[in-house]
Formats: C-alpha cells, structure tokens, sequence
C-alpha cells in the first residue's frame, strides 16, 4: 500500500509538470499572458495619473504660470500681424567686386512717391493692371504688378550710346498663389503710344528674366534680316543665385554701345560684349511684364562721370552714385563701384585734400535735411577711411541739406538730382 501510494503521488507530480510545461511553451498561451500584463500595467498607470491631477494642490498649478516667460505671457493674445523684416543689407565689403559706376546725369527716376497708393503710376501705362502700394516689410511706395500683360515707360526715353538703369525688385506670389516670377525689358519700341505685341516685341531687346522658380537668364534680340543669327540667350543656374519670394533684390544694367552687363546686388550675372553691334539698335523703352513682383526705384542715367578729370582740373565731383535709404545716414552697398573710383584718385594724389559735402531734396523739414546731409557726409568719409584706407586728415565734411538745389523739386527725376554728394578739392 505504501508503495502503491508513492507511484501515485509520483504520477500526478509528472502529470502535473508536463501539463504545466506544456502550457508555458505554448505560443498563443504566452502571448495573452504577457498582453494582458501590458493592459493591466497601463490601465494602473492611468488610474494613477487620474488621481494624481485630482490631488495636485493649486499651489503647484501657479508656480507652471510663473515659469512662463515675461516677454511671452500666457494671458497675452498671439500677435497676427506680419512682423516688420529686419535689415538684411549686406555690408559694403561684400561688394568688393562690384565695378558698376552709375550715370551722371538722371533722365528717368521714379519711386512712385508722386502716386496716391491704389492708383496706377503716372509715368506708365499697361494694357494690363498695377497699383502702388506700401509694405510693412519694405520702406517706401512701390509698383505691385501681376499679369501676363506688360507695364512700360509711357513716354519714350532719349538713350545715348551709353547709359545706366537700375531698379529695386521684389518677387511675389501670382495668381497660382505662389511666386510667379517676373520679365524686366529694355527694347527699341515700335509703337510710340502703345504696346508692341508678340515673344520678341519691337524693332530689338534685351530682356532679363526670373522664372517661377527663382532662375534667371536674359534674351537679346533684333528683329528683321539685319538681326538674323544675332540673338543670344542664356541663363544663370547656380543655384545662389536663384531669387526667392518676398526678398528684395537690385538690379543694375550697364550698356556701353554694344555691350550689355547685368548685376543683381553685388554680383555681375551677365556680361555680353556685342548684344547690340548694330548702330541702328536705339533702346527707347522699359517693360514689366509676365510675371508678379513689386518695382521701385528706377533709375535712368546718362554720361559715365570721368571722375579723375573732374576733380582734378574742374576742381569737383558731384557724385549720384552714393545711396542712402529714405531718411538715413548708412552708406548703401551698392555705393561700392562709386567709392572706388574716389578712393583711387585719392590714392594716386597723395596730396589733393577735399571736402566732402551732402546734398538732399526739399522733402520734409529745413533743420531735419540740413542735419541728414551732414550726417551722410560724414558716412561718407568714413567708408573711404575704414574700406579704402585713405586718410581722415585728408578729407573734410560738411552738409548743405536742401539749400542749393540743382534743379527744381516738382517731380521724383528732379528731385533725384539734387539728393547728391559732391567731393571739392581743396
């Protein structure tokens, strides 16, 4: 009997282990096991968190507040008006390339301050639309346009054989909502008082343009037999120097006969030595056309200044070259190619001492334009100091605000001419 019962408490030992080890390799039995400890853990844990929120003291809640910054408080609405753009102008050293010298003698200038904001601008017409308006991002007026149709210069301009032709540019989103980018043409009109129609309107061009997507490239044309096998196109692929939406950019041109060269802020893009061979080529008219962006500033000008020769024997420089925002004293940027020429007549005379005198047009007060002018005076003489390293002893400074005007202030192009800075030679 004894015997007897120890087999039996054997056998349900064995029994008993194979039933249990069968149950522990069984796949499907473990994975319920383990995913049910999971459910059971996360339910604990989000009871907890449940009773912990309760239980949290109000004490606890203020010092969260207090830990938000002053600048930013949470009872503050969010702001949802667009931030004014901070000034991202390079500095003048970043223009050290840069060899373009404007015109002297102004032919063309608008910056649309003369147009009530709505309106389209007087000194142009469209078989399309614009309207000027202003910007919280960008100071002053400028010509928003978008439009498969085209915006010129209403009258026709007289150019020489040489002249210069700069504008300020903004791309925006067109019609698809997005940027649309824009065309910049100077051509020789056909129609006087109208547009001239077609890919390659007029007698002859030079088109500059950017694409929806940011890349530039130019065209030059001339129409008739006389033009065959003279047109050239090209463009820019380097991705840098690509243009992007709402960023502002300065476009200057260059044409010295036959030869045309194009800069955007401080880089030469283009630079055709025969676009026009043709002496009948006679640029006459400016276009903005297929695209959207917002223009201000453009600026026509006449002669290439022989500024050695006027200092030198005429005894003064009167200088259009020197830029200055709207009501400040900060040399811009694109002064570089003007400050140049200066610095190396003073380089190559050691001896020639000058004054360095400011100029403004009758726009806002007497005091307020007398103080501006001898402040962009002494700006003046400080960029030649620190990034051409003439002399301080050298060089004179004074301001004359808006007392010896060269020409009367009754239209942007005049009062163009009297914002100038003029180097006499002592």
């Amino acid at each position: 009997m004894k015997i007897s019962a120890l087999y039996c408490f054997a056998a349900i030992l064995f029994f008993s282990s194979v039933n249990l080890n069968a149950q522990i390799l069984n796949p499907k039995k473990l994975l319920e096991r383990k995913a049910n400890r999971v459910i059971e853990k996360k339910t604990d844990q989000a009871v907890d968190s449940i009773f912990d929120k309760k239980e949290k003291p109000k004490e606890e809640t203020k010092d969260v507040k207090k830990e938000v910054p002053k600048e930013q408080p949470a009872e503050t609405p969010v702001n949802t008006e667009i931030p004014v753009q901070k000034d991202t102008t390079p500095t003048l050293q970043t223009y050290s390339k840069y060899d373009f010298v404007p015109g002297e003698k102004v032919i063309f200038f608008d910056d649309f301050s003369q147009d009530n904001v709505g309106d389209f601008p007087a000194l142009w017409n469209t078989n399309g639309s614009a309207e000027v308006v202003t910007t919280n991002l960008f100071p002053g007026k400028w010509m928003n346009f978008s439009t498969r149709n085209s915006i010129w210069t209403d009258p026709l301009l007289n150019l020489p054989e040489n002249y210069t032709m700069e504008f300020d540019i903004i791309p925006v989103k067109g019609e698809q909502g997005r940027m649309q980018g824009y065309r910049f043409r100077l051509m020789q009109s056909i129609n006087a008082k109208s547009w001239d129609g077609g890919s390659v309107p007029g007698k002859a061009g030079f088109s500059f343009g950017v694409e929806y997507f940011g890349r530039p490239g130019y065209r030059v044309y001339i129409n008739g037999n006389e033009g065959q096998g003279l047109g050239q196109t090209g463009f820019k692929d380097d991705r840098q120097f690509f243009q992007k939406e709402d960023q502002k950019y300065h476009v200057a041109v260059w044409v010295q006969k036959a030869r045309v060269r194009l800069y955007v802020d401080e880089n030469k893009l283009f630079d055709l030595p025969k676009a026009f061979p043709l002496t009948s080529v006679k640029m006459d008219r400016i276009r903005f056309e297929d695209g959207a962006a917002m223009v201000s500033n453009v600026r026509v000008a006449i002669g290439a200044p022989d500024m050695r020769n006027k200092l030198m024997t005429e005894g003064k420089i009167v200088s259009y070259g020197i830029y200055f925002d709207v009501n400040k004293d900060v040399v811009k940027p694109q002064s570089y190619g003007s400050l140049k020429e200066i610095a190396a007549i003073l380089s190559e005379n050691p001896d020639v001492k000058i004054k360095i005198v400011g100029h403004t047009d009758a726009d806002g007060a007497d005091a307020s334009n007398l103080d501006l002018s001898r402040r962009r005076a002494a700006s003046v003489k400080k960029e030649l100091v620190n990034s051409f390293g003439i002399d301080a002893a050298r060089m004179e400074t004074d301001g004359l605000g808006e007392s010896q005007p060269v020409a009367a202030n009754d239209s942007p192009s005049n009062k163009a001419l009297n914002r100038r800075v003029e180097f006499i030679k002592l």
